[in-house]
């Protein structure tokens, strides 16, 4: 559905750039061609009404209960594909459970509070297919050694994910931030 949205986006966004673009180069010419347009199709409509008001009325009905159900399916479907809470795990044996994205977030966090040097961790975690995709958010003390604490957080999160609780890791993004130094007091 998101290939869908981004191509209908794109069309209706370069339909009204090419329109407002016309309407900025020509304006008199252009406010000329919607009022003759306007009037014909008000001619033609009116054309239709008086020559068989029942068919327009059902022409009108039909115009918007097609419209009801094409734009409720649109928007039905929209909010039917938010993203799933869970990821789907297989066993061994056959089995299969689903396991909220919220509890693999917690156990990331309490995992990775437990590391020397790291004061907050703050994960995001999303499911996408059969893997999660995980944003780690870490405030660390001042004097940490960047590049060796993030290799530490990219190797403890793949254990725990992975080897732990059996899922595939998709895409891992981890933004650290250094707490500010203390003043010191003289």
């Amino acid at each position: 559905m998101s290939t869908f949205n981004r191509l209908t986006a794109t069309l209706i966004w370069l339909f009204l750039l090419l329109i407002v673009c016309y309407f900025a180069i020509t304006p008199l010419q252009a406010l000329g061609q919607v009022r003759t347009a306007t009037s014909a199709l008000s001619e033609t409509l009116q054309s239709w009404q008086a020559s068989d008001p029942t068919n327009f009325m059902i022409g009108q009905a039909a115009l918007g209960v097609a419209a009801i159900a094409l734009f409720g399916m649109l928007i039905w479907l929209e909010i039917l594909t938010g993203r799933r809470r869970g990821v789907r795990i297989r066993t061994a044996e056959g089995g299969s459970a689903e396991l909220a994205t919220d509890s693999i977030g917690r156990r990331l966090q309490w995992h990775l509070d437990q590391l020397a040097e790291v004061i907050t961790v703050v994960p995001l975690v999303k499911s996408r297919g059969g893997s999660v995709d995980i944003k780690l958010e870490i405030e660390a003390a001042p004097d940490v050694d960047i590049p060796m604490k993030t290799d530490e957080v990219v190797e403890v999160t793949r254990d725990i994910v992975e080897h732990d609780m059996g899922l595939r890791l998709g895409k891992l993004d981890v933004h650290m931030r250094c707490a500010p130094f203390e003043p010191e007091w003289n």
